[in-house]
Order: structure tokens, then C-alpha cells, then sequence
């Protein structure tokens, strides 16, 4: 029965959050596509700035993902009034680096000179990068308020924000990308204009709801203002560095990847992108799954009952496996026909195919490691997450990939397939070594008092 209780609690949490993660994907999409159909340099600028500010804006992101796990152990203690003051020191902790982001958009041009790009590329792709980081702190500002209503939680309003983020993304891409009501048209850069008023869109409606929602009310976020606290902005960034880290090494070990993939030729790279994006796609479900699954565990340890937040960790694990095992049969099934929607070319899409037979594969440890890990968070065990993920992707997985697909030492080069092998034991790794770390946390949390602090 509580076993079945756990299943209703994570999906109630979990859908509105794959919305929202499909949502933000589909952004992505149209800024490539609508930049693509002004020019082929314009669609390069914003993948390339794209690539530049990723990594920053997933590093504030990661930050703030240190909220979830205080704030709902507090209500699950039913300690409401200390929800606002640790809220506040996560805002004041994601608006410094934001800051810093801010200060780095100067030295733009010296960075950029050092990269060999045509000059037209160049400008495009400083002023993309340029919009996106005058941004920063409305997307600080954005992830805080929305990791205060999701560690509440409170998910669905995410899902209808970041609806809203994408209806104010494509109007606003139309109108900046090619110069509408008497604007001039900006080109790729102005994927950049656009993504910054998409994050000061969802920004505003975020702060409104949080401000009349009145399941929100108990919490008193706007009673007062609490100033900066050194001793619990440290705790914060000792819970949330290993998590920025953690999701940062992720996003740069797929972008490597495809560096290391280039002398192939553009029909490899092409093959791996296809296979990468439609993992990426389905990835989301495990994902939001684990999300809710960290807000779960948090909130039940807050209400002293770490069997039950056992419990739930077990019925996550359950329901990701079997996620995967029909995302794994469509993906195997629908192979061919997946590459043909993105390709036509038939080269690509037979590469394509191989490599999704192999993404079929890892997509069972992808579930369990990235719902162990997601789990470790709602424990407040990130630095251990930290270092056994590095472990796994980078010295066990980049590293098999990098001997299988570029030398010949085992067997003849593999290319592409050979980093999709290493990226299944790595996957494989983190899975086991994560999942062992999960068992034994729980184990010391029975016999451990709940930390109830930030």
C-alpha cells in the first residue's frame, strides 16, 4: 500500500516537470530553426553561442537546485517560517555568479579573437552570447522562484510558465530574428534579445505567482527581506557547487564528444548529433522522475520518516526501469524512421540507426543513475554524487570511448559507435557506484537524526 501511495505522490510531482523539461527543449529547437531559415551563418552564431553560454547558465541552474532539498525538509518538519530566510540566501548565492556573468560579457571580443571564426560569424555570435548574459540575473532570479514552488511541492506551475516562456520565445524570435514592427532585423543575435525576454517573462510570472498564490501564503516569502548570511550562503553552495559541477560535467562531456567526432567528417557528426538529440528527448522522463523524486525524499525526511523516503526511492527506480523499457523498445523499433525525420540523407540515417540500437542500451542505466543521483540530493549527499559521476562519465567512460573510437588498440577505430559504447559503461558505472551509495545512505539515515538545517 505505501508502495502505491509513493507511485500517485511521484507522478503528481513528475509530470507537470516533464512538461516543463519538454518545453525548454522545444525552445532550443526553435531558436536553431528560425536562425537556420535567416542564414546558415545566423543558425552557426547561435549554436556556437549557444555552446558558450550553456555551461554558464546550467552552472546558475545547478546552483539553485541546492533549494529543493532545504526548503522541503522544512515542511515536511512543518518548520515553515524558516522556508523564506534560506529562499533568500540561495537568491543572494545565484545572483553573485550572476553578477560575475555579467562581467564577463567585457571580455567577450578577447575571448572570441582567439577562436579562428569568419568575422561576420564572430560579431553575430559575440552579440548572442552578449543578450543572453544581460540576462543573467532575471534567469538567476527565475530558477530561484521556480525551485521555491517545486521544492514546496508546488510543480505545475512550472509546466505553465515555461509554456509561457515559449509563447513569448517564437513571437519574439520572429520579431527580433527578422526585423519586425519596425525593428531592424537582428539575425542570430537576435535569438539572444529573445532568450533574454523569455527569461525576464518567466521571471515576472513566476514572482507573481509566488506573490497571490495562496498555497504559498504560510511561507511569508515577502514579509521582509533577509540579508546575506554568510555561515548559510556557504551551507547553500556546499550543498548546490556539487550539483552545478555534477550537471556541468555532463553537458561538456557531450559537447567533447562532438569536437573529438569532427575529423570523421560532417556525416559522423551528423549521425551521433541525431542519435544525442533524441536520447536528450528521451532522457526528460527519467529526469523530471528524479526531480520529483528528490523533492519526494526531501520532504518525507523532513517528516522523520526515512523508511518511507526509502520507499519512495524504490518506487522511482520502478517506475524509470519500466519508462525505459518502452522508450527503449521505441527507440529500437523506430530507429530507422527516428533518422529519417531528422535526415534525408541515407548515409546519416543508417549511422543514426546503429547508434540507436546502442542508445537503447544505456537508456536503462541512464534511468537508474540519474534517479540515484536526484535521490542523493533529497539526502543532502552531493559531494559524493559529485566525484563517483566524474568517475563514471569521465575516467570510466571517456576514457573506453576515447580507446575504442580513436585508436586501434583493441579493435579497429570505431568512431562514433565506440563513444556510444563508452558512454553505456559509463552510464553503467555511475548506475552501480551511485546506486550503491544511495543503499548505503539510506541504511546511516536510519540510524542518523534528520539535519534540519540549510
Amino acid at each position: 500500500m505505501t508502495l502505491k501511495i509513493e507511485f500517485k505522490a511521484l507522478a503528481h510531482l513528475a509530470w507537470p516537470l516533464l512538461i516543463a523539461q519538454v518545453t525548454q527543449t522545444l525552445m532550443g529547437v526553435s531558436d536553431t530553426i528560425m536562425a537556420g531559415r535567416f542564414s546558415a551563418t545566423d543558425m552557426a552564431a547561435v549554436a556556437i553561442g549557444f555552446s558558450f553560454t550553456m555551461p554558464i547558465l546550467v552552472f546558475v541552474q545547478g546552483l539553485t537546485l541546492a533549494l529543493p532539498p532545504i526548503i522541503s525538509r522544512f515542511n515536511g518538519a512543518k518548520q515553515l517560517d524558516k522556508v523564506a530566510n534560506a529562499s533568500y540566501q540561495v537568491m543572494w548565492l545565484a545572483l553573485f555568479f550572476a553578477a560575475l556573468a555579467l562581467v564577463l560579457s567585457i571580455f567577450l571580443e578577447f575571448f572570441f579573437s582567439l577562436i579562428e571564426m569568419e568575422t561576420e560569424l564572430r560579431i553575430i555570435t559575440i552579440d548572442y552570447v552578449r543578450y543572453v548574459l544581460y540576462s543573467m540575473p532575471a534567469f538567476a532570479l527565475y530558477q530561484v522562484l521556480r525551485n521555491v514552488c517545486e521544492g514546496l511541492s508546488i510543480t505545475k506551475p512550472s509546466m505553465i510558465i515555461m509554456i509561457i516562456g515559449l509563447l513569448v520565445n517564437i513571437p519574439a524570435n520572429y520579431v527580433f530574428i527578422y526585423g519586425k514592427l519596425g525593428l531592424p532585423a537582428f539575425g542570430g543575435a537576435g535569438c539572444g534579445i529573445a532568450t533574454g525576454l523569455v527569461f525576464l517573462a518567466m521571471m515576472f510570472a513566476t514572482w507573481v505567482y509566488s506573490l497571490n498564490a495562496k498555497k504559498l501564503q504560510p511561507y511569508a516569502l515577502y514579509t521582509r527581506i533577509f540579508a546575506p548570511n554568510m555561515r548559510d550562503i556557504w551551507a547553500s553552495l556546499k550543498l548546490g557547487l556539487p550539483i552545478a559541477l555534477t550537471i556541468l560535467f555532463e553537458v561538456t562531456l557531450f559537447a567533447v564528444v562532438a569536437i573529438l567526432l569532427a575529423p570523421f567528417g560532417p556525416t559522423i557528426v551528423a549521425a551521433h548529433q541525431v542519435a544525442l538529440n533524441f536520447s536528450a528527448l528521451m532522457f526528460m522522463i527519467p529526469l523530471s522522475l528524479g526531480m520529483a523524486t528528490s523533492i519526494r525524499v526531501s520532504h518525507l525526511l523532513g517528516e522523520n520518516k526515512p523508511t518511507q523516503a526509502k520507499t519512495a526511492t524504490h518506487a522511482a527506480l520502478l517506475i524509470g526501469l519500466t519508462t525505459a523499457t518502452l522508450t527503449a523498445t521505441i527507440t529500437y523499433l523506430a530507429r530507422v524512421h527516428i533518422g529519417e525525420l531528422y535526415s534525408n540523407n541515407a548515409e546519416v540515417i543508417n549511422m543514426a540507426a546503429g547508434l540507436m540500437l546502442l542508445a537503447a542500451v544505456f537508456q536503462f542505466s541512464d534511468a537508474i543513475q540519474v534517479i540515484s543521483a536526484t535521490a542523493l540530493r533529497g539526502y543532502k549527499d552531493t559531494a559524493a554524487m559529485f566525484y563517483l559521476s566524474f568517475i563514471s562519465y569521465w575516467l570510466i567512460g571517456m576514457t573506453i570511448g576515447c580507446v575504442l573510437a580513436l585508436t586501434d588498440w583493441i579493435v579497429p577505430r570505431m568512431a562514433a559507435a565506440g563513444f556510444w559504447i563508452g558512454f553505456i559503461c559509463g552510464l553503467t558505472s555511475a548506475a552501480i557506484l551511485l546506486g550503491l551509495r544511495l543503499r548505503h545512505i539510506q541504511r546511516k539515515q536510519e540510524h542518523t537524526p534528520i539535519d534540519l538545517s540549510i
